[in-house]
This record gives structure tokens, C-alpha cells and sequence, in this order.
């Protein structure tokens, strides 16, 4: 069973959190905006209802005082204005001015300085042409202060303006009021979020935390860790998904082991029958009695039922390194020595295919590596038999060696078509074979690349400039006393 065929799916929990708090963030966000924004026009508007119903009344009230004191002349306005002015109890909250037809003030509270000036606000002017009451808000065209008016026209006794009597307050307080009510609508709202943010945290946390755990122990399932389990610690959704995973992890298990027992029998079931057909094969290569044809005959059998060993060896380790049998028996060797005589025992080989080596050593002398010669030999036969297979359009194959600090690099390079992109982190993988036609089990460089990192290296797959593949292969050197 081809491990990378049965990827464990399970919901990404990348960016999650930061998906779902962006997202109940904004609409709360947005209602707590809303909120605040319409408590404060609100607040704003009641407060400054009340100061203009205020003003409305005290207006109206005083105009309708004076109307039933003055008659017909103009002195006796002047005279009732400065002595209602002298005793007006509120000119530390309000400024009282009276102000004649034509708009300018004949006496305020708040200074003597401004008589004769002329405010010219809209409130006078409707006061004036209306005779009513009438209410301005806006800032001193004086000092730029946001202030409050209230005008009400004056009447002689038989209902003709004579003038108006105009009510200022300043808004400043009535401003902090509401900036204060703001702030603290402003501060409620952030408490809101801040609490909304920490209740979708802890949820969160309940959430993610055992899918990360869920993912973490997912994957080495996927890595082939059959078998595993997963703690259940929920009895909800999660634990549901931890039941699934856990079932499917054993399944896999079973499957694994026995697909791994069978292979193991068939192979040593073949072994005994291939071993006979290769030895009869050879044997009868050497009679002198056989004809052309079947000298080419018994040719084909030797190089078939060589080939069909080969795969066998191949799933015998492939076996042993699934159940843990596999050893090596390491010694310390000369890597270079073992590389030329794979070079020398293959290259009759392949120049029977077409095929030339050429060998490029490293112009100083490798150091020693711990390792298993029948193995790394194996490693070499099977990238030289890779390059005859595939590569063969090539005809030549170069093999380098290199020494870069502690670590041996051996490199195998062809220019035959080379892998494709998409395929390249894939080659290695059990029974994978990709886009290729060629025969094989596909384990051959799966087996290679478990026995070079039982010696502590690495083989790496890469499309050579110029087209072609090339192999490299990297192995600690042994450390000098």
C-alpha cells in the first residue's frame, strides 16, 4: 500500500483563529460603533433640547413680563431693559441682551463694551420679521465659542416690536457633558469588545488546541506511523473525529501488516524457483550444442530471471525495513575503493546497452565512512540500472566524487529526458513510478534512500542543467582522533 495515497484529511486550523475573531470582531465591532454613535447623538440632542426648552421658556416668559410695562415709547423700553439688566440674578450663566429694530445691542449683561454692536444672527433677524420666538446655535462670529441663542421679540402694549430680548449661553459645558457621555459610551463599548475578544479566545483555545494535537498525531499516520492513537479527551464533535481517525489508523495498520506479510512470503516463494531458472539459464549458456537462436533464447531467461531476483531483493528489504529487521554491518570503508569497483563490475554491463561511464574522482583523498559495503554496492547498482533504464537515450552516465568538510558527496548524472517538475519530491516513495513506462516495482529508490540514511546521509533527486537527472548522495565522513 503506497502510504502517500492515503492522505488524512482534517480541517485546517492554520489562521483559523484569526478568521473567525476578524470576522465576530468586525459585526461587533460595528454594532458597538453604532451604538455609541447613536447614544451619543441622542445624549447630545436631549441636552441640548433641554437647554433650548429652557431658554424658550425664560425667553418668552420675561418678553411677556416687559409687554405688560411698556406702552409706546422707546425710553421706557431703554429705561424697564437696564433696570431688569441691573438686577438680572444669572449673569454669570447667561448673557442678556436687548437689542433694537435695526439688529444692534443697546445693553447687555455681560459687557458694556458690545452695545452697538450687531451679533447679526439668523435668531434676531426671524425675531424681528416673524415676532417669534427663535433659537440659534452656532459659534460667536466674536470669540469663535460654540454658544446657544434664544431671541423673543419686544411689543408695546398694543403688540408692536419695539426690539429683542436675546438670551446667550455658552455651550462648553453643555460639550464636555457630552463628550464625557461619549467617552464613557466609547469606553463601555471597548470593555464589550474586549470582552467578546476574550470569551471567542477561550473558545477558540477549546477548539484549536485538540485540532492542532488531533492534526500534529494525523500526520504521522500520514508519515506511515500506522497504528497510532490518538488520546480521546472530548465526547463531543472532536472526540467523534478522534474515534474516526483512531479506527482509521488501525485499519491501516492491519492493512500495512499484511500487505507487508504477503509480500514477504511471495518473495521468498519466488526466490527459490528464480534462484533454479538463473542457474539452469547460465548453465545452458555455456553449451555449445545450442544454435543462435536459442543461445539468444536462454539469454533473455538469464537476463529476465536476473532482473525478477533483483525485484525480489528489492521486496525482501523493502519488508525488513517495514518491520524493523533491517540491519547493516558497518565497518570503517573507503567509499571511493567500493564506488570504483561498482564502476568496474557495471560497465560491462552497460556498454552493452549503449552506455558509456565516465568517472570524474576527487582530486584529493576521501576520508573513510562507517559502513556496510553489500549495501552501499547495492545502492550504486540500482542508480546505474536506474540510468539504464531511463536514461539510456543518453549514452553516457558521469559519476563525480567530492569531499566539502565532514560530509562524502557521490553524485550520479545522466542526460537522458530527466523527471518531471511534479514528480520530483515523489520518486522516492513506495511503489511511486510516476509518469514512466518503464518496468519495475518502484521501490528500488525508496530502498536506496533508507539505506543511505541508515549510514547517516542523504540522497537527493535533482534535473541536471542541460538536461538529465542527477542523483547525489552525501555521507558523514568518519571523525578523525
Amino acid at each position: 500500500m503506497n502510504r502517500s495515497e492515503n492522505p488524512i484529511m482534517l480541517p485546517k486550523v492554520r489562521g483559523l483563529r484569526r478568521r473567525w475573531i476578524m470576522s465576530t470582531l468586525v459585526v461587533i465591532l460595528l454594532i458597538v460603533v453604532m451604538a455609541v454613535s447613536l447614544f451619543s447623538v441622542m445624549s447630545t440632542n436631549n441636552v441640548k433640547s433641554a437647554v433650548r426648552e429652557g431658554l424658550v421658556t425664560k425667553a418668552t416668559t420675561t418678553a411677556e413680563f416687559f409687554a405688560n410695562y411698556i406702552t409706546r415709547t422707546f425710553a421706557e423700553y431703554y429705561d424697564s431693559a437696564y433696570l431688569y439688566i441691573e438686577n438680572f440674578d444669572a449673569a454669570n450663566k447667561l448673557d442678556l441682551q436687548f437689542i433694537d429694530t435695526g439688529g444692534r445691542i443697546l445693553i447687555s449683561s455681560y459687557s458694556t463694551m458690545s452695545a452697538g454692536t450687531s451679533p447679526g444672527t439668523e435668531d434676531i433677524s426671524a425675531a424681528l420679521a416673524d415676532g417669534a420666538v427663535s433659537v440659534w446655535e452656532g459659534k460667536n462670529p466674536t470669540t469663535g465659542e460654540h454658544i446657544m441663542a434664544v431671541s423673543a421679540p419686544m411689543r408695546y402694549s398694543d403688540g408692536q416690536v419695539i426690539g429683542v430680548m436675546r438670551y446667550v449661553t455658552s455651550m462648553r459645558l453643555v460639550d464636555e457633558r457630552n463628550f464625557g457621555a461619549t467617552m464613557g459610551a466609547v469606553g463601555v463599548g471597548a470593555a464589550v469588545m474586549l470582552l467578546v475578544l476574550f470569551i471567542n479566545l477561550m473558545f477558540l483555545s477549546s477548539v484549536i488546541d485538540p485540532m492542532r494535537e488531533i492534526t500534529a498525531v494525523a500526520q504521522r499516520i500520514a508519515d506511515g506511523s500506522y497504528g497510532t492513537q490518538i488520546t480521546k479527551k472530548y465526547s463531543d464533535e472532536i472526540g467523534d473525529m478522534v474515534d474516526v481517525l483512531n479506527d482509521m489508523s488501525i485499519k491501516l495498520s492491519r492493512a500495512e501488516k499484511t500487505q507487508t506479510e504477503f509480500i514477504s512470503q511471495v518473495s521468498h516463494e519466488l526466490r527459490t524457483p528464480l534462484t533454479a531458472i538463473s542457474g539452469w539459464s547460465e548453465t545452458l549458456s555455456y553449451d555449445e550444442n545450442l544454435d543462435e537462436d536459442e543461445k539468444r533464447g536462454v539469454a533473455t531467461i538469464l537476463k529476465e530471471s536476473r532482473r525478477l531476483t533483483k525485484m525480489v531483493e528489492e521486496l525482501l528489504d523493502f519488508t525488513r525495513i517495514q518491520d524493523g529487521r533491517f540491519t547493516l554491518n558497518a565497518v570503517e570503508m573507503d567509499p571511493a575503493a567500493e564506488l570504483e569497483d561498482s564502476i568496474f563490475a557495471y560497465r560491462e554491463l552497460l556498454m552493452q546497452d549503449g552506455l558509456e561511464i565516465s568517472y570524474e574522482p576527487c582530486d584529493e583523498e576521501l576520508p573513510l565512512i562507517n559502513g556496510d559495503p553489500e549495501r552501499l554496492r547495492q545502492v550504486f547498482y540500482n542508480l546505474f540500472d536506474n540510468a539504464a533504464k531511463y536514461a539510456a537515450e543518453g549514452k553516457r552516465i558521469v559519476v563525480s566524487t567530492a569531499c566539502t568538510g565532514d560530509r562524502i558527496i557521490i553524485k550520479f548524472r545522466d542526460f537522458g529526458p530527466g523527471i518531471p517538475e511534479d514528480e520530483l519530491d515523489k520518486v522516492k516513495m513506495r511503489f511511486y513510478k510516476g509518469s514512466s513506462k518503464k518496468r519495475g516495482s518502484g521501490i528500488g529508490l525508496s530502498v536506496c534512500d533508507e539505506i543511505i540514511k541508515y549510514h547517516g546521509g542523504t540522497l537527493t533527486l535533482a534535473n541536471a542543467e542541460g538536461g538529465g537527472t542527477e542523483v547525489t548522495i552525501s555521507l558523514p565522513a568518519v571523525e578523525e582522533i
